[in-house]
């Protein structure tokens, strides 16, 4: 790089006086200076708050967060840090610190309606005011119950998948941060509970737990907390989960709801025992994969249930699935408990159910590398839970607005940053009105012209938005 000094430039746009700076780029000389123009780097947020300030939510949060009423002339209401951090998520933030530079982007308090938008230190404190499991429950609960009431009825109903993840914090001073069972070995972490509904990859609720805590730990409640709230036309057809969640309690609960289940089981003596014991086993259609079912009860239960049992050839198994046992070699074993019957539900087709659960690690994946969700982490656990609880809700806002577009299947938030989101713009004030001009080339106008047509409707139309810009020659 060839520095220059000190050139004075002052250019047409409004740029201020400086000693401007000039670099080779290969053959061409660019030069730097100032400008005094207000510009933004995320105009194109602009069509997410448009969608968002047309519904209650905003109203909704307004009434529900526990902090009082700052009494400063010179405050800053809880309403915009919260949304301060809202703004902060689909912008890319990836720690607290992030969102106080929103302050110096002269767009971001116009669409937030605030005088001034929050430092890091005040977004720090405001976190400090959750401290308690009965305030975040009191905040976040009517939050998924609204995006659940966004969602339409499905004539099949919907699948209801639950998980847990693992957020490594390896300083490990955080309350709740605790040593707990990794993929990367025992390290401090702490360990979330989620529910995903499956069609639409929304997250029905979510809790935090500490890293030393069981898969099933509080599951029971975590449940029935989100059975209460789900809406009429919200039908689960199906609850699938993985080993961790393969406990009585919850195997009663289900049925005690009728609600249908597929959970896989546990590789115990006795169903050890039962694999090796020379069953029937009949072809699935799937090269290497064979099935077979029984009733079964392990000592803990109350009653036989169905399981169905699959045996993969592992010269064909191309998947992750199953397990080995060593008295049988050259094969994988699952076991899935299932409460449907066998007249609806054949074996096979129970196999087939519970494979769809395996898009539930794209929605966490989606939280981790999109939204930010493993690297967030205050000192106190309930502040760090409704941090945590908010970078759901943005992911769940992100799904609902892009519904509203009718993008499905749904684009990642990364794909949404950069057709949209990071689009640049300028900031004018014309006769006391806000006057937002997109810096948008003449060939991508019309699918902006059509986004907006279909987010500042005021009722439901057919207008099709493409799921990224294409240049109309």
């Amino acid at each position: 790089m060839q520095t220059k000094h000190p050139t004075t430039d002052v250019s047409g746009c409004g740029a201020a006086a400086a000693s401007s700076i000039t670099f080779k780029a290969g053959t061409r000389e660019c030069k730097i200076g100032f400008s005094d123009q207000k510009l933004t780097a995320h105009a194109g947020t602009a069509g997410f708050w448009a969608w968002l300030w047309g519904t209650p939510l905003i109203a909704l949060v307004t009434g529900l967060l526990p902090h009082a009423k700052p009494r400063s002339n010179n405050n800053i209401q809880p309403r915009t840090k919260f949304l301060a951090l809202l703004q902060g998520l689909l912008c890319g933030m990836q720690r607290v610190a992030h969102a106080g530079y929103l302050r110096h982007d002269p767009l971001h308090n116009e669409l937030l309606d605030a005088k001034r938008l929050p430092s890091q230190s005040v977004l720090s404190r405001f976190l400090g005011g959750f401290r308690s499991a009965a305030t975040n429950l009191a905040v976040f609960d009517p939050l998924w119950r609204w995006c659940l009431a966004q969602l339409p009825s499905r004539k099949g109903g919907y699948a209801l998948d639950l998980d847990s993840t693992r957020l490594l914090h390896e300083d490990g001073h955080q309350e709740g941060v605790l040593t707990g069972y990794t993929r990367m070995g025992t390290k401090p972490c702490l360990h979330p509970l989620l529910a995903v509904l499956s069609e639409v990859k929304l997250i029905a609720g979510f809790w935090l737990r500490s890293g030393n805590c069981a898969c099933a730990n509080n599951a029971v409640a975590f449940f029935r907390s989100l059975w209460e709230r789900l809406p009429s036309q919200v039908r689960l057809r199906v609850v699938r989960a993985d080993s961790g969640f393969c406990v009585p309690e919850l195997l009663d609960l289900w049925e005690e709801l009728k609600v249908p289940f597929i959970v896989v089981g546990r590789l115990t003596t006795n169903i050890k025992f039962l694999l090796r014991s020379g069953m029937q086993w009949h072809q699935s259609g799937i090269k290497g994969t064979e099935v077979s079912e029984l009733w079964h009860r392990e000592g803990a239960w109350k009653k036989e249930r169905r399981l169905i049992l699959v045996r993969h050839t592992v010269a064909e198994k191309k998947r992750p699935g199953g397990k080995k046992l060593i008295e049988t070699p050259g094969y994988l074993y699952q076991v899935l408990i299932t409460s449907h019957p066998a007249h609806t539900h054949s074996a096979l087709a129970v196999w087939r159910e519970y494979n769809g659960r395996a898009d539930c690690e794209n929605a966490i994946k989606e939280l981790d590398h999109g939204f930010g969700l493993a690297g967030f982490c205050c000192h106190k656990f309930w502040a760090t839970e409704a941090l945590l609880s908010t970078v759901v809700l943005a992911s769940n806002l992100v799904t609902l607005f892009e519904r509203k577009l009718g993008w499905t299947p749904r684009a990642t938030v990364r794909s949404l940053r950069y057709w949209m989101f990071t689009t640049p713009g300028v900031v004018v004030r014309r006769a006391a009105r806000t006057v937002l001009l997109l810096a948008v080339p003449p060939g991508l106008r019309d699918w902006w012209q059509t986004l907006w047509d279909k987010i500042t409707s005021p009722w439901p139309n057919c207008n099709a938005v493409g799921t990224r810009p294409g240049w109309a020659r």
